[in-house]
């Protein structure tokens, strides 16, 4: 419905529907005010805001907070990749926490357009944030990975960073120089 002024009770629909055919959690805590759970694999779940305006739905999710360091490395990151996003572009907040953030015009407010713009919310924040957590948050995450060896207790969760993590895969990992037995065992006597 191009040119003629679009309710919020008919947003509200389009969006609800449009949730509810995907099966998405969702809460609808007040008239044009939607929270949209988004379940990924590298990112748990990113929460989309969806908050009809008196023009145009703003789109926002949060993706990550701010950087530890490498903050200007994270950030060229971050603008490169929005030139060739679609519908939402990273940006940052007064303490440099990072979101996914879009306009629509309410003419654009079609159930595919809801698909779309929540398809590419999921996406950029699942298939980024590994890399965004490297960049910004390296160091701690090596620190977090040589405790839990050094305590014996469990990787699972830090497993995708293991390529930079892991002591013995690092790039800059120095090679072991020991001798391959011990010259005191009974096996190098052999």
């Amino acid at each position: 419905m191009t040119g003629a002024a679009r309710s919020l009770a008919e947003l509200d629909e389009v969006i609800g529907q449009t949730l509810r055919d995907a099966d998405l959690v969702h809460e609808h805590p007040a008239p044009g005010k939607w929270l949209v759970d988004l379940p990924g694999t590298k990112k748990l779940k990113t929460v989309c805001g969806l908050i009809v305006g008196e023009h145009a739905l703003r789109v926002e999710a949060f993706v990550c907070r701010q950087p530890d360091e490498n903050r200007e490395q994270l950030w060229t990151f971050l603008l490169q990749h929005n030139a060739r996003m679609y519908g939402v572009a990273y940006s940052i907040d007064a303490v440099g926490d990072i979101y996914l953030t879009g306009r629509l015009p309410h003419a654009a407010i079609t159930r595919e357009e809801i698909d779309r713009i929540l398809g590419a919310v999921l996406s950029y924040a699942d298939d980024d944030f590994n890399t965004m957590l490297e960049i910004g948050f390296g160091t701690s995450i090596r620190r977090e990975w040589d405790w839990r060896v050094k305590r014996g207790e469990s990787l699972r969760n830090l497993e995708a960073f293991a390529a930079f993590a892991d002591p013995d895969r690092r790039p800059d990992a120095v090679p072991d120089r020991r001798p391959a037995t011990d010259p005191a065992s009974p096996d190098a006597r052999r």
